[in-house]
């Protein structure tokens, strides 16, 4: 009897976890098939091309991470209030990330306009492309607002359990950006269409079209995503005044600002990182970019997973269920183990194929299977960092994983990678062996102090 008492609450936990997590995950895969389908598009123009976009990669991860940090802020707060029941919190909370977005895209959005005209010089671009390279980052931001609207409303929209419009939201923005893609990258030209040639109209901006698709989808996604907030029950700010409550901003903040730390201190690391990578040359630098691209694909199921973990976690904690949160925990690294260790061996093996999808340059190709297959190796570990990470944002414990990052960013793939391209001289794989050595590191510090259960607030306070 007990037996299967214990089988059903498993199953209900596993239940719970695939709810949460499946329309993030359709969302992050139709979001990296957006990116491969960009990749695809400006890959077919050339190499030249591909570096414009690719060396904004870096930077954009870099800009979103103040606002994926206040998301991620309000996420752990809105989560364990949901598991208190405290709805009347919830519905505070929603007012005061109303109030964060408006600062943080407005803040955000100036900085990075300000910073456009410079940018390639500091990566280190190749001074053909600087011109298209600048003008293709100032377009993604200048909608900054908007964007941070889609980040900020939807970790809180996440955090009550709705992953589901979140997605919708996210499909609307990758049909609109194709659409416009075709457009606005390619001149006018003749196609094919059941048999017909059909005259289509295109402005044939190359990157920077690319560039114009995707600032216009990230308007609609902010308008939707705001339009949703409002309809949510839970979280809707409707006939609230929006003002600001340090009761509920401190708490948040207090989450947030360590994550935004890491964020910012991790995505500096990564551009400037690509900026080692640009000196081995275009070609190795597409190389780079491409393969970024693909691996996006196969760790999706971990960021899929991420979200459903951080709002579980923070909701065992809020209804402070000891049982329930060492189960959650446990099951969610057995499944990413299970799904990572698939994904990787499918990346090994398809790896030349899928680069073949973005560009036709075999030198580009072959670099990049050899990479890919060198990090496919490390996908299963990987998976158990991502969904750590999402344990321990959404029980608020942010402040030691910042640090951990922080070190393994700059003091492992950084610091090897300016030793193998600077002073050794070595390649593009040297430089993939180093970003590996940082997952591998990062992922131990995290799995120790998962073990010794210091992130856990139910322990300490039964201690």
């Amino acid at each position: 009897m007990k037996q299967r008492k214990n089988t059903g609450y498993k199953k209900e936990l596993f239940l719970a976890i695939i709810t949460l997590a499946w329309p993030t995950l359709l969302e992050q895969m139709l979001q990296t098939l957006v990116q491969y389908i960009d990749a695809a598009m400006v890959g077919r123009i050339g190499a030249d091309a591909t570096a414009t976009v690719g060396m904004s990669t870096s930077v954009t991860w870099l800009v979103n991470g103040p606002l994926f940090a206040m998301g991620i802020g309000f996420m752990a707060f809105i989560s364990r209030s949901m598991g208190a029941k405290s709805y009347k919190e919830v519905q505070r909370a929603s007012v005061q990330s109303v109030l964060v977005t408006i600062a943080a895209g407005l803040g955000v959005g100036v900085l990075t306009l300000l910073i456009s005209p410079v940018l390639p010089v500091w990566m280190g671009v190749e001074e053909k492309i600087r011109q298209d390279a600048s003008l293709y980052f100032a377009i993604i931001c200048l909608p900054m607002l908007f964007r941070s609207a889609i980040i900020i409303f939807g970790a809180v929209l996440r955090a009550v359990g709705d992953t589901k419009t979140p997605m919708l939201v996210n499909v609307c923005m990758n049909i609109i950006n194709i659409i416009l893609n075709y457009i606005f990258i390619y001149d006018t030209r003749m196609i094919q269409i059941a048999g017909k040639n059909v005259k289509m109209f295109g402005f044939g901006y190359g990157a920077v079209g690319a560039g114009i698709g995707t600032a216009v989808s990230f308007v609609v996604g902010g308008i939707l995503m705001t339009i949703a907030l409002y309809k949510n029950s839970y979280v809707s700010p409707k006939g609230c005044k929006i003002r600001p409550e340090r009761t509920i901003l401190e708490p948040c903040i207090r989450v947030g600002l360590p994550v935004a730390m890491e964020r910012m201190a991790t995505c500096l690391g990564h551009v400037v990182f690509a900026s080692l990578v640009t000196g081995l040359g275009t070609v190795a630098f597409a190389a780079h970019s491409i393969a970024l691209t693909v691996e996006q694909a196969f760790y999706i199921p971990g960021y899929g997973m991420q979200t459903a973990s951080a709002t579980l976690a923070g909701n065992a904690i809020g209804a402070k269920d000891e049982k329930r949160l060492h189960a959650l925990t446990k099951m969610l690294i057995v499944m990413i183990l299970v799904v990572m260790t698939i994904s990787g061996a499918l990346l090994f093996l398809f790896a030349p194929q899928l680069l073949s999808i973005f560009t036709k340059e075999h030198e580009v190709i072959a670099l990049g299977t050899v990479v890919l297959r060198m990090v496919a190796v490390s996908e299963p570990m990987f998976g158990v960092l991502i969904i750590l990470e999402g344990i321990f944002n959404g029980v608020g414990d942010t402040v030691k994983p910042f640090y951990y990052a922080l070190f393994s960013m700059w003091g492992v793939r950084v610091f090897l990678t300016f030793l193998c391209v600077n002073v050794f001289h070595l390649g593009l794989y040297a430089v993939w062996g180093c970003m590996i050595a940082n997952n591998v590191c990062l992922g131990s510090l995290f799995i120790i102090r998962y073990f010794r259960g210091e992130w856990n607030p139910l322990k300490k306070e039964i201690g």
